[in-house]
């Protein structure tokens, strides 16, 4: 027998109260019955946001989230300024160019954060940028942006938004959309949200309202506009994922219990503890800076092949964790600890971790990371 452990970044696992809850027998979407859960889960979101803003939902990946960031916001010809630091701050480029979006690419080596003074001077280069695209957690690297700072940044522009890709950053760490002037944050729900994919959630501000109002994109399914309108009624525009509505309304029945500062306290001591175990097992991270606490990304030793590290790791331990993309393919693997995580994923990681190393020769002394990581997990 071979238990599972799924410490991918995405999709995460689902709480046994969430996966019962949307084993309910199924409801209309636009019965009755739906509206009071449709109406709690839309304040859960304006909670987990920290804002007072409408947050929309979604029947899509976080791409759609993605896609439709930059088709309810943006004109064909308008000027874009995108950080490009991995895989998914490329994707803002590839999006934005599909909508005939001019795109500015700030482009940051992979492993590093974009230093805020870098976009503010690209701002003062080109007021007429009507947008900031960027990730609070890139996740293919590991690393996150300082969106605060970003937010501080763009506010001081009136004819530009800040548009963040919170997907594995949202309920991880502390994120205050309306503190710091974030005009358009997305998230998905296979990420920190511990529902499976199949949503998108977009928070927008009035700042970004009064953008689309402007914006000529084509948008049918995407479209902001008419979703906030219906949402506004407890209804979707279109068909709505309707178990895992009811399955969040559970996952905020479980946040709420703990609260938001005691799951941001228990994400970074979980991250702090994967990230010291992996280090004291002779094991070099790959972020130089600034690492996100929604996943650990580890570099592979010399001369072993970190795919075959991710593969012995669900192979032979029954835990599938993620490898690298692009450039850091057979370089890198990556574990996450968002979500439905605890003290004991962290330790089973970093003990699997180190059997597979020891399995493919390389010299690590077992129990070296696993026991850092213990006393980490038992400081409070």
């Amino acid at each position: 027998m071979l238990k599972r452990y799924l410490l991918a970044p995405g999709p995460t696992p689902v709480p046994p109260e969430v996966l019962l809850a949307m084993a309910r027998p199924m409801i209309h979407h636009r019965a009755p019955e739906f509206d009071p859960i449709f109406a709690e889960v839309r304040e859960g979101l304006k909670w987990l946001f920290q804002t007072r803003n409408d947050v929309l939902m979604l029947a899509s990946s976080g791409t759609g989230g993605m896609e439709g960031s930059i088709s309810n916001f943006l004109s064909p010809g308008d000027k874009a300024l995108c950080i490009n630091g991995g895989k998914f701050g490329e994707r803002w480029g590839k999006i934005c160019k599909a909508f005939g979006v001019q795109v500015t690419e700030i482009k940051v080596e992979w492993g590093e954060a974009v230093d805020p003074k870098v976009v503010a001077d690209a701002l003062k280069a080109d007021p007429s940028i009507k947008a900031v695209y960027v990730q609070a957690s890139e996740t293919s690297t590991g690393v996150s942006h300082d969106v605060k700072a970003l937010g501080e940044i763009v506010k001081g522009y009136e004819n530009t938004i800040l548009v963040v890709d919170a997907i594995t950053a949202l309920g991880v760490f502390d994120i205050k959309t309306d503190a710091w002037g974030l005009d358009v944050v997305i998230t998905g729900s296979q990420k920190a949200l511990m529902l499976p994919p199949g949503m998108a959630f977009v928070s927008v501000s009035d700042k970004a309202w009064a953008f689309a109002e402007k914006a000529k994109n084509a948008s049918f399914y995407f479209n902001f506009k008419k979703e906030r309108e219906n949402q506004a009624k407890n209804q979707t525009l279109f068909t709505p994922t309707v178990s895992l509505i009811i399955g969040l309304q559970e996952v905020f029945r479980i946040m709420k219990a703990e609260g938001l500062d005691k799951m941001f306290v228990r994400q970074g001591q979980l991250a702090h503890a994967m990230r010291e175990g992996m280090k004291a097992a002779g094991l070099a991270l790959f972020p130089k800076n600034s690492p996100s606490d929604a996943l650990t990304t580890v570099c592979a030793p010399d001369g072993v092949d970190g795919q075959a590290i991710y593969k012995n790791l669900r192979v032979q331990y029954g835990i599938t964790a993620a490898g690298g993309q692009d450039q850091l393919k057979g370089k890198v693997f990556r574990l996450s600890h968002m979500g439905y995580a605890d003290r004991f994923d962290v330790i089973t990681a970093v003990a699997a971790t180190e059997m597979v190393l020891k399995g493919l020769g390389h010299p690590v002394k077992l129990g070296s990371g696993v026991g850092k990581a213990q006393e980490i997990l038992m400081a409070k």
